[in-house]
């Protein structure tokens, strides 16, 4: 929503921080645990859908969020990012991992959201994201969901490291792929065919050993994720008062400095169907990534299950209580997390911290009306699709 911005976001921004946000930890014997394990690999700071997944993440207590690893590109960056959304949003308790530096040939990846991430710990020694998780692999084995949302280079890298290993995750669910559909291609009215989706074609091989690798493979494409964020909902979740709804309205009034765009929650599908697969139902396929980065429907043995199409409403009506409550979420140790959002209430006098809280908050919104475009994500292909050029901005091809 381009209209967010300049002094209106500063005046919401200082208006809904300045309410106390409290968190505390409950015992796990006191409710149910979470009861799936998840790890997220995430190219967060490009398009905007990944910083949608990962809250929903955080709002959904089905999962105990093992650790979060950053993929492609600036991913020390996107690490930092990652850190940073985490402490504003009162879970340190995730591990962040950072993944495999690795931009598109001759080029340099950047980061619509570069801004905020710069604001997070630029000292910090994060764990390798490839040892991280064939680490808990090796302590949770069968036990594992891992939510790829990013090009798969980490994956492939796994892969190589240590097959055997790999293989004893629970299942993989990822983002990517063009079954049918392109992007902007719904499912009604006519279509001009599938394309090479982002995270696919970032990297190619890395994506032909993961969809060949015998792990149980759920596939949301092109297909069933091109579910928008339209305005009214926006404008729901960034008054919304929380600390989360505070961090997605940063992280969104940055990339929508470089674009006209409405947000597509590719990556929020995933997270979705994790925890609610009815949401996005499947159908077994057998699917080849071509050396293009195609996703090809072939005979014989299934090796994917594959959701072709979802309900935007359905999604949505799912999506936003998660994004809006501030209630129980999901944590690394088995316990839950309540965080209680004192909206309406009395606001206390600031102390320090909170001062300190409000200027990074304003020094933010600076950094918004003052950078450069950074919206504009590198083509990982320098070739033609289907001899059209493409524009890959924002981290997906339109």
């Amino acid at each position: 929503m381009r209209s967010i911005g300049g002094v209106f976001t500063v005046c919401l921004l200082l208006s809904s921080s300045v309410f106390a946000v409290s968190a505390q930890t409950e015992n796990s014997a006191s409710r149910a645990n979470p009861t799936e394990k998840i790890i997220i690999d995430t190219d967060i700071g490009g398009d905007i859908d990944d910083a949608f997944a990962v809250g929903l993440a955080l709002r959904s207590p089905e999962f105990q969020i093992l650790g979060i690893s950053s993929a492609w590109g600036d991913t020390h960056l996107r690490a930092r990012l990652l850190s940073r959304l985490l402490k504003e949003t009162g879970r340190t308790d995730i591990p962040v991992a950072m993944g495999i530096v690795k931009h598109p040939a001759g080029k340099l990846d950047t980061l619509s959201q570069a801004a905020y991430g710069e604001g997070g710990p630029a000292d910090e020694n994060y764990p390798n994201a490839v040892d991280f998780l064939l680490d808990q692999i090796r302590r949770y084995p069968g036990e594992i969901t891992l939510l790829a949302i990013g090009p798969e280079t980490n994956l492939g890298a796994a892969i190589d490291r240590d097959a055997a290993t790999f293989h004893r995750l629970k299942r993989i669910v990822l983002m990517g792929g063009s079954v049918y559909r392109g992007y902007s291609q719904f499912n009604y009215g006519k279509t001009h065919g599938p394309e090479p989706e982002w995270n696919i074609l970032c990297d190619i091989q890395a994506a032909q050993k993961v969809f060949s690798s015998g792990v149980p493979l759920y596939v949301m494409p092109l297909d069933s994720t091109q579910i928008k964020l339209q305005e009214l909902e926006r404008a729901e979740i960034f008054k919304a008062g929380t600390a989360l709804a505070d961090v997605l309205l940063v992280l969104y009034t940055q990339w929508a400095r470089g674009t006209t765009q409405t947000p597509t929650l590719f990556d929020a599908v995933v997270v979705a169907y994790a925890s609610h697969p009815e949401l996005c139902p499947t159908e077994p396929m057998r699917l080849r990534v071509d050396d293009q980065g195609y996703t090809r429907v072939e005979l014989g043995t299934p090796n994917a299950q594959v959701c072709l199409r979802s309900s935007s409403d359905q999604f949505l009506e799912f999506f936003m209580p998660r994004i809006l409550a501030p209630g129980l979420v999901g944590s690394a140790n088995g316990t839950r997390t309540r965080v209680s959002a004192l909206r309406g209430q009395r606001p206390r006098p600031l102390d320090d911290s909170a001062r300190v809280f409000l200027s990074y908050r304003a020094e933010d919104v600076s950094a918004i009306e003052g950078q450069t475009n950074h919206s504009s994500v590198a083509e990982c292909s320098p070739e033609k699709v289907d001899g059209t050029w493409h524009d890959i901005s924002n981290g997906k091809i339109s």
